[in-house]
């Protein structure tokens, strides 16, 4: 996909094979009725356009050397005026490649440059393909799109589409991480792709393996890699851009941002078996490592002016000769003793080891990412991600964040009544709760392990991180969710 911003008065000079018009509430209730920018022959095909007030489904007009396509802006409950665009976007791209049209100009005089924003991000993730597995893979359908703008916006228009490709090419890599075979993405081989991605970004990155694991205390690792036969790896990636930011000046402590993912990349549940039906998914139990490096890198890429660090847990849960029993102790490296009541429960096991790296690391913020619990999805739907946070302010932040992103999250309680479900009479805590509120006391469970005095959110992102069937703009398989709404926090911190 290629897309760029020209000015009305360039059109004449642009070559294309079809026109496109949103018909959006605010260019709908003025009618176009000023297209003189346009070639003559462009214009013709207006006519019974014009004469409508209101738009009820995608309409092609077409003559021998024009194609207008006019699209309404779609009215779906539940979506803001962001989605309702991207929408347009897909349907754009779905019209467009069905007709083998390749380069399309699209009028955007009644459009602001967030709404254009918002199409260009409904064109790319809908045309999002993973075929590499494919014995004779499809071409990818290319589109160019040129959106014709008032003059004066022209320059912020095409700075804002160079932010918004990098965003998206970092999407679409969350994408294929996810969507690659348990196989093929491994703890070893995942910790090889991120060291190339580290030195390609000038990104420090530090490596530990099972010597380095055991040697500094890392136990949740350990235990729940124990029945593979590769070793899990903590991998802690830092961009520190803090000397730009004007608020450095007279202010020594400026915040430093940890995301923290969980990267279990794939989950058979250990001893505690999953049911075999749809235990292929569980190659996504790695999108919360997926979604913090490629937020990672978008805000190097972005070059904000913050202090950012990614924590990536990589293991791989199975029911190996050496795995975790049920009923096992272990102690965490915050001194805390952990009963392993469900060794499908692995994934908040890792996550105490990634909390444990953000206090050493001195972390002021921190914001874990994780398939956690089929509980959330029972709670909230397939459209919606959980939010626990200890304070509300940082969860506030986040959901408006998420929202303006097409991101939606729902702050969860951390309810201290339901804290005694986690309680065990042999160790000082276990890793499974109550099937009643499972989603809170996974929360109640990870609150135990953050740093003291640190500010911390956490995203369950069980049920919108990998879908089995089109929803909204995505494809079936991985989503990238939670990478636009980790980028526009970190921006908050500039």
């Amino acid at each position: 996909m290629k897309f760029k911003i020209i000015a009305h008065k360039t059109v004449q000079n642009s070559s294309f094979e079809a026109l496109c018009y949103v018909a959006d509430p605010v260019s709908v209730s003025k009618e176009p009725k000023d297209f003189k920018h346009f070639p003559q022959s462009v214009l013709t095909t207006f006519e019974s356009f014009k004469k409508k007030k209101l738009l009820d489904s995608t309409e092609i007009t077409s003559s021998k050397t024009n194609t207008l396509i006019t699209c309404p802006l779609p009215q779906k409950k539940g979506l803001n005026e962001d989605e309702q665009f991207r929408l347009a976007g897909t349907t754009l791209y779905q019209t467009c490649t069905n007709r083998s049209i390749k380069k399309v100009l699209l009028e955007a005089n009644y459009l602001t440059l967030n709404q254009i924003k918002a199409l260009v991000e409904g064109f790319s993730i809908h045309s999002y393909t993973f075929n590499k597995y494919k014995s004779a893979p499809k071409a990818s359908k290319k589109l160019e799109v040129t959106f014709s703008c008032p003059e004066e916006l022209v320059k912020n228009g095409n700075a804002l589409l160079k932010e918004a490709q990098i965003i998206l090419n970092n999407i679409a890599l969350c994408r294929d991480l996810v969507n690659e075979p348990g196989e093929n993405l491994n703890p070893q081989s995942y910790a090889e792709r991120v060291s190339e991605l580290a030195k390609t970004h000038n990104l420090s990155l530090k490596i530990r393996g099972e010597k380095e694991l055991e040697k500094d205390g890392f136990t949740g690792l350990l235990a729940v890699g124990k029945g593979s036969q590769i070793s899990p790896r903590l991998l802690t990636l830092s961009y520190d851009n803090q000397e730009a930011n004007p608020k450095k000046e007279g202010n020594t402590e400026l915040p430093h941002l940890v995301l923290l993912g969980k990267g279990v990349t794939f989950d058979t549940g250990g001893i505690s078996l999953k049911p075999g039906g749809s235990m292929w998914e569980m190659k996504c139990d790695m999108a919360g490592s997926a979604t913090v490096l490629c937020a990672l890198l978008a805000i190097s890429q972005l070059k904000l002016k913050v202090k950012v660090t990614a924590i990536l847990a990589l293991a791989e849960n199975r029911p190996g000769l050496a795995a975790i029993l049920p009923g096992d102790i272990f102690k965490a490296k915050n001194g805390k003793t952990i009963m392993v009541e469900n060794t499908d429960a692995e994934g908040r096991l890792v996550l105490t080891d990634g909390l444990a790296e953000a206090g050493e690391v001195k972390a002021t913020h921190i914001i874990d990412v994780a398939t956690l619990t089929g509980a959330i999805v029972r709670a909230l739907g397939t459209s919606i991600a959980g939010l626990f946070a200890n304070e509300d302010d940082f969860a506030d932040q986040i959901k408006q964040h998420g929202a303006s992103n097409g991101e939606k999250f729902w702050q969860m309680p951390l309810e201290a009544e339901y804290r005694p479900h986690i309680e065990d009479t042999v160790a000082d805590i276990k890793n499974l709760g109550k099937p009643e509120g499972g989603a809170i006391s996974a929360a109640l469970f990870l609150q135990e392990f953050v740093p003291a005095k640190t500010t911390w959110a956490h995203l369950d992102i069980a049920a919108t991180a990998f879908i089995t069937s089109p929803w909204k703009y995505f494809t079936p398989g991985a989503t990238g969710w939670g990478v636009k709404t980790l980028i526009e926090t970190a921006r908050s911190f500039e």
